[in-house]
């Protein structure tokens, strides 16, 4: 392996020849007195005794090659670094597409070489080893430590902070209102005496069963809350935020199983899911490429460069026809302009867009017998009727974004429009109106 070249097969990746300033083919020679940085000839230069500064053509020097045996007589090491250049660019298994790239062995060749050499060589054992001991040490370091909350926020009573710990008391590591709050309702009017019967002893003796009980299913509950560290809600908002928005859903729905698995086991639960994603957002993208045709990750790459032009090709195209819209009329221009002067500068436009269409706008929707009408106050139900929004969809919509405000501690635009899929322009107005009665805020 001493004698194998330092540089790549491309040409271009070599130094040129340092006599005739041509591109390097094997085999070469470099000397072994001279440098850094290596001093190196193509052999018609070599030949003629080329000497430059402090080169002599006396110098000890090397024959650069690649054109010798690794690890089987019949496979030189540039065949070796082209299979696992191959490899790497074709994918594992796409051994008809390697022997193509390669060029100078059989699909069989390929394959048998690289599972005996690659694969199965007890020699790189020790290696794989490692790299799977590394790897399951990665994987158990993924899972977030949760810690018992020994020392959680102290809020003001009654902040919006307090009501999210529902009423708990860190001073006294206990909660104004116990699960189960009125159990002890039952043993008020329990006195044990002397003259009590057998069976009315027994039957006090049942209700104090039934007591311990519900107390141990209340402490139960605390150790939950205790060792997943529940009371902290901002830590669980920022480990929420840091998921896409579809395990995000699937983080706020599997929650109530962390009573059955452990805090550690519960987030590689967690986890598992989000890994899940990412392969079948994967496989998704595969599977387009294979639909567009493409074999290999190089096209891959250029696909993905021409999508994002075509892409930003048509906004622009989309942009231009919007603008041409009002060129026409002055008024509607300068009109135009301030409104997207407003909604770059994050203000609500005030000036209205005129329609060149010639329609009539439509009339306010009558809102006499829709089910949630009567859920809405006045201010909701003017909205309503001047978007021509159903009440049922309204209230659904208003509760999404008051969730999602909650839960991010305030919301734009952009997000609002991603959670709730309508017509923008009816997302901005609900955006607007819920900010201008004070149902969210904004971000």
């Amino acid at each position: 392996m001493e004698r194998l070249a330092s540089f790549g097969n491309d040409p271009f990746d070599k130094p040129p020849c340092r006599g005739c300033s041509s591109y390097l083919t094997e085999p070469y020679v470099k000397c072994a007195e001279c440098g850094p940085p290596p001093f190196l000839l193509c052999l018609q230069c070599f030949t003629r005794g080329f000497e430059y500064k402090k080169h002599q053509s006396d110098h000890t020097y090397e024959i650069m090659t690649s054109d010798f045996p690794v690890l089987d007589p019949n496979w030189t090491a540039q065949e070796e670094m082209a299979l696992l250049e191959a490899v790497m660019d074709c994918g594992f298994g796409n051994w008809q597409d390697v022997a193509n790239q390669m060029c100078t062995k059989s699909k069989e060749e390929c394959e048998k070489h690289y599972m005996k050499h690659f694969i199965n060589n007890p020699l790189f054992a020790s290696t794989l080893l490692n790299l799977k001991q590394a790897e399951e040490a990665q994987h158990n370091e993924t899972a977030i430590p949760f810690h018992p909350a020994d020392d959680p926020p102290r809020p003001t009573f009654d902040s919006l902070l307090s009501r999210d710990m529902a009423g708990y008391m860190p001073a006294r590591a206990d909660f104004v209102e116990e699960f189960d709050n009125y159990a002890e309702w039952d043993l008020r009017d329990i006195d044990f005496v002397e003259d009590d019967s057998d069976i009315l002893h027994a039957l006090k003796i049942a209700v104090v069963d039934i007591y311990h009980s519900r107390l141990k299913e209340r402490q139960r509950r605390k150790k939950i809350i205790r060792d997943h560290g529940l009371i902290n809600l901002r830590k669980f908002q920022i480990l929420e935020r840091r998921y896409p928005k579809e395990v995000q859903d699937l983080y706020e729905t599997m929650r109530r199983f962390a009573r059955i698995l452990g805090p550690v086991e519960h987030d590689k639960f967690i986890e598992s899911h989000a890994l899940e994603f990412e392969l079948r957002r994967e496989i998704k993208r595969l599977q387009e490429y294979r639909a567009a045709g493409i074999t290999n990750f190089c096209s891959a790459r250029t696909y993905d460069h021409l999508k994002k032009t075509r892409d930003e090709e048509r906004l622009k195209r989309t942009m231009l026809s919007e603008v041409l819209q009002y060129i026409q009329d002055s008024s509607a221009c300068q009109q135009w302009l301030s409104r997207q002067a407003d909604i770059d500068s994050g203000l609500t436009p005030t000036v209205p867009v005129p329609s060149n269409s010639g329609r009539r706008s439509a009339p306010p929707l009558n809102l006499t017998g829709l089910p949630g009408t009567e859920k809405l106050n006045e201010k909701e139900k003017e909205l309503c009727q001047m978007v021509r929004l159903v009440p049922g969809a309204y209230l659904e919509y208003k509760a999404a974004l008051v969730n999602e405000c909650n839960k991010q501690g305030g919301l734009r635009l952009a997000q609002a429009r991603a959670l709730i899929k309508i017509d923008v322009n009816k997302t901005r107005k609900i955006y607007d109106f819920l900010i201008r009665e004070g149902y969210i805020t904004k971000a």
